[in-house]
């Protein structure tokens, strides 16, 4: 047997190296501002799941606040809704003044349909009625402008070429915005605020069986000049939406990617 004498490792501190391994906080919920009893942030909602954030989901129409302050949140979704951004009741005024939080922390914000025509309201555009009571309801072409392009290109997502819209009530492009998109009977469709500010006049987060739903309970909608009939919106799904997914993916992506110069500050 060899009697030479072997040199031992010195143990590891396991509860030292524990102590000074760094574990990743969990990402911060995203702030949710829903319109109606029964509304849900259909696949937007799910694809931020996806990434590991809470939904804090809010209604101020039924009396929910909203934050004093971005800091606990990972960005801010406001949907859409029956209601205009020009109508007189409370929330809604409550909820275009909220919007100046997002822009004063460059926090990121992105308003869909009537969230998007509050924040035109907010940077003092104007939200308007199409002239010959048209709507967009149903599936529309979409133009992108050279500076929608540019920003594909560094922002790492395509746009689709047709998108779901629902809506009757239009925005102009704010002064100090950007306007992204463009579109027939409302000119004004996706538009950037600040860094990673966003209103897109556009439904990426419909399913199918929201569009089931919708077309059934706004019925009357289908029917105004310029709309598109509700049987004609699933079949457009299938033709249209994979585009749609996959430039949600990568927008999101984007939307929620921080800053070089914050990544690494402590939670």
């Amino acid at each position: 047997m060899n009697d030479h004498a072997f040199p031992l490792r010195p143990a590891r501190d396991i509860r030292a190296s524990a102590a000074t391994r760094q574990v990743p906080s969990p990402p911060k919920p995203v702030l949710i501002v829903l319109h109606q009893e029964h509304s849900t942030p259909g696949r937007v909602g799910r694809l931020l799941q996806a990434r590991g954030h809470a939904l804090d989901i809010r209604k101020p129409r039924f009396g929910d606040t909203l934050p004093e302050t971005m800091r606990d949140h990972a960005g801010a979704v406001i949907f859409g809704g029956p209601m205009g951004a020009n109508d007189s009741e409370d929330f809604i005024k409550t909820e275009i003044d909220w919007i100046g939080t997002c822009l004063k922390e460059d926090a990121p914000f992105l308003g869909i349909c009537l969230g998007a025509q509050m924040l035109a309201r907010h940077m003092g555009a104007r939200v308007y009625t199409h002239d010959g009571g048209r709507a967009e309801v149903g599936y529309y072409p979409l133009s992108i402008t050279d500076a929608g392009a540019s920003h594909a290109d560094s922002a790492g997502f395509v746009w689709p070429s047709t998108v779901y819209q629902w809506h009757r009530d239009g925005f102009d492009c704010p002064d100090g915005a950007e306007c992204l998109a463009t579109g027939g009977d409302f000119p004004t469709q996706a538009i950037r605020a600040a860094s990673r500010v966003y209103g897109i006049q556009f439904h990426p987060e419909v399913t199918p069986a929201m569009m089931y739903r919708w077309s059934v309970r706004g019925y009357e909608r289908t029917l105004m000049p310029g709309a598109q009939l509700g049987h004609t919106h699933v079949p457009g799904w299938f033709q249209h939406d994979p585009a749609i997914r996959l430039w949600l993916d990568a927008f999101l992506d984007h939307w929620l990617k921080q800053p070089a110069d914050t990544a690494t500050e402590p939670a």
